[in-house]
């Protein structure tokens, strides 16, 4: 990972990290600050980007990844983030709501819940409560939508998508061009600002959150169908037993599966336990492939192993080896 760090006498640190990375770990974990976990939904070797940086009260985002992922977790309970995306070759759900890149996600940190296709770019900005506040009330005399305190996808029409696109895209060319910009605390405090006050003008007074009550009840079905398929990962429950359990049909499971993440609950499951078998052989103490995989629920090795090699682009005792040579 690639940092540069600059501070001023008595002012926050500013500081800019990038990475490059096939590990979808890394990739997960190098998010400063924050608490996410990335699952690959698609099968293939991965590939990510990121580029962050934290200004003061708010963070710039970059982020650019091959596979179709989940990313899920915390962020940051006292912020506030915008985000759009700039390149999505496929279908991609922000907290169970369909996304395109006519359209962009805003919302509270405090949870994270991105599904996103295999080739996708996203750009946006994370901001301290406070400073949003502080801003939105000097701007229009009044405090931020009380809607920001949902996650929410909203439409804007492409002369506003375009302008968004462009101030974040100018932002980062900026800092491509001149680094020591880093170094300049009005000209890092002018660029802040600016990019705040970008989305600010452009978010609307009010937003109909009735289709949201929909998707949350979806949502639930789905968090506490996974929460009981993956009590026992070894072993695991059938669909008819999942449907018992939370007293949903069949057809309705099915239903919020796919309209939250895309997928069915059994392929997810499935790709669940395989980035589980992933992490699990990744560990300084990690025990036989045979063990971990039982302990996943995979009792057939060798198709497990295909399976594998299709999700991750590699047979587990290859991340198994690696993981060996990383820890030593």
């Amino acid at each position: 990972m690639n940092r540069q760090t600059a501070s001023a006498q008595h002012q926050p640190a500013v500081e800019r990290w990038t990475l490059t990375t096939h590990d979808i770990d890394a990739y997960a974990t190098s998010q400063s600050g924050w608490h996410l976990e990335c699952d690959m939904l698609s099968g293939g070797s991965f590939a990510g980007f990121l580029d962050h940086v934290q200004l003061p009260g708010l963070r710039l985002v970059r982020e650019t990844t091959n596979r179709a992922l989940r990313q899920h977790g915390e962020m940051n309970p006292d912020c506030c983030g915008f985000a759009l995306t700039c390149r999505q070759d496929g279908e991609a759900r922000f907290s169970g709501q369909r996304l395109d890149t006519e359209s962009v996600m805003v919302g509270r940190c405090d949870e994270l819940d991105l599904c996103s296709p295999a080739g996708f770019e996203l750009t946006g900005i994370v901001v301290d409560n406070a400073l949003l506040q502080s801003l939105a009330e000097r701007l229009n005399d009044r405090a931020p939508p009380a809607w920001l305190e949902r996650r929410v996808v909203l439409h804007f029409d492409e002369t506003t998508m375009q302008s968004l696109r462009g101030t974040l895209r100018g932002a980062f060319t900026a800092l491509d061009a001149i680094p020591a910009l880093l170094d300049d605390h009005v000209a890092t405090m002018q660029l802040r600002d600016d990019v705040l006050l970008a989305w600010l003008s452009a978010l609307p007074e009010d937003v109909d959150l009735r289709e949201l009550r929909s998707t949350e009840a979806q949502r639930r079905v789905v968090r506490r169908a996974c929460e009981l398929m993956m009590a026992r990962p070894d072993e695991p429950l059938s669909m008819l037993e999942v449907c018992n359990r939370i007293g949903a049909s069949q057809r309705k499971l099915n239903y919020c599966f796919q309209e939250t993440l895309g997928l069915s609950p059994a392929r997810y499951l499935r790709a669940l336990r395989l980035n589980g078998v992933r992490r699990a052989l990744k560990r300084p103490e990690s025990r036989s492939v045979q063990d971990i995989a039982a302990h996943w629920g995979f009792w057939h090795l060798s198709q497990f192993a295909t399976d594998y090699r299709r999700q991750f682009g590699e047979l587990p005792s290859q991340t198994l080896r690696s993981a060996a040579v990383t820890h030593h």
